[in-house]
């Protein structure tokens, strides 16, 4: 007689508990992961080929290049999107075995002016321009902070403080993204025009370029002390996503508890028992609008960052041999290139012009003025 219940040919732990949840997670993303990883090879070996682009900027145009000419579907989305974030932080990680913490604090007190200076400018642009291009107030801030902090990693942790709806975040990160790849292609050739040393043009990517993975790439095509400083500075940056979205959260309650005042003393008035047709831009209930939840600090900080710190304290107590320094940078670029060429394969068209002009003419004018603001305040505190 057969056995009508045999047993599995799987050995179980690799189809249960978290070994099984890892075989799962791996087996799923090894399809575009390995994808990503072959344009990076390409990409590396091009960028040798023509060293002023590099390996990152050029692994990102062959991503845009496969995603427009062959759509990725969904068995390749999970690897894609684990090339592009988790990898890049993972770079980011990497590069800190490079540095030690007394230059990350040196660097970070530097080039504060500059970053307090830009963000300020950037979210009074936001506001004004906004206003005036008729965007909602949720989209201008994200856009805002997008730009003027660092891109999807701002727009994520803001989207949670104000409460903002899933198409907002949508057309904010599209449009950051846009300007991440002009800033990608067209700083390090300003950089040149204007004569930058290396650490000037790192400070200058750190503070104008918004996204991690757009900083790092500009920075890495001017070459490899532009990028150590302006990851530093990157780092620095990103820390104001803690002060800004506590600002955020604060504004948002008082804002919530006046119009909660003001709607219970119209319906007293009026004797109403629902909101009107025709409720204000302001109002909390939106459709697709998420409740504000409360702020946590210690979620605000990205791991990354933590990482980054740790392994530039192991190198400044000497733990990193001075001999790895080279082989880690290189890894670091690869890995780099790699999440830069997921990037540009993850690149929807469709959802860019779904984006409308004014989100992109926001975004464009914001990029405008914190490049300008950058320069002008760099050379003001280095030259004034």
């Amino acid at each position: 007689m057969h056995d009508v219940n045999p047993r599995p040919a799987v050995t179980p732990w690799l189809t249960s508990g978290p070994a099984g949840r890892a075989v799962r997670a791996a087996t799923t993303r090894l399809p575009g992961l390995t994808l990503a990883v072959g344009i990076a090879a390409v990409a590396t070996w091009a960028g040798r080929l023509v060293p002023v682009v590099g390996g990152p900027v050029t692994g990102i145009v062959l991503g845009v290049l496969v995603a427009l000419a062959v759509r990725p579907g969904e068995r390749l989305r999970p690897g894609v999107a684990f090339a592009g974030r988790q990898l890049l932080q993972a770079a980011v990680v990497v590069l800190g075995a490079q540095l030690s913490l007394g230059q990350v604090l040196r660097v970070g007190v530097g080039s504060l002016p500059v970053m307090i200076v830009t963000l300020g400018a950037c979210l009074g642009a936001a506001y004004w321009l906004g206003r005036r291009l008729g965007i909602v107030r949720d989209l201008r801030t994200l856009i805002g902070v997008g730009t003027g902090i660092c891109g999807a990693s701002a727009i994520a942790a803001v989207t949670p403080v104000i409460g903002a709806a899933e198409a907002e975040v949508a057309y904010a990160v599209s449009t950051i993204f846009v300007f991440n790849i002009a800033a990608v292609l067209t700083f390090p050739v300003l950089g040149h025009l204007l004569g930058m040393g290396q650490h000037a043009f790192g400070l200058f990517a750190g503070t104008a370029v918004n996204d991690m993975s757009s900083v790092v790439a500009a920075a890495t095509t001017y070459g490899g002390p532009a990028a150590n400083y302006a990851v530093v500075v990157k780092l620095a940056r990103t820390l104001l996503i803690i002060p800004v979205c506590l600002a955020l959260a604060a504004l948002t309650r008082r804002r919530a508890q006046r119009e909660a005042a003001a709607s219970a003393a119209a319906t007293a008035s009026a004797g109403q028992t629902a909101p009107t047709a025709n409720a204000p831009e302001t109002a909390p209930a939106a459709a697709g609008t998420a409740p504000a939840r409360p702020v946590r600090i210690g979620g605000l900080v990205p791991w990354f960052l933590v990482g980054f710190l740790v392994l530039a304290a192991a190198n400044t107590a000497g733990l990193v041999p001075a001999a790895a320094h080279g082989p880690l940078g290189t890894l670091a670029v690869f890995l780099i290139t790699v999440a830069l060429s997921a990037i540009g394969l993850s690149t929807e068209p469709a959802r860019l012009r779904r984006t409308g002009p004014a989100p992109l003419l926001l975004g464009g004018c914001l990029w405008v003025v914190v490049s300008a603001t950058s320069l002008a305040a760099q050379f003001l505190t280095r030259y004034v």
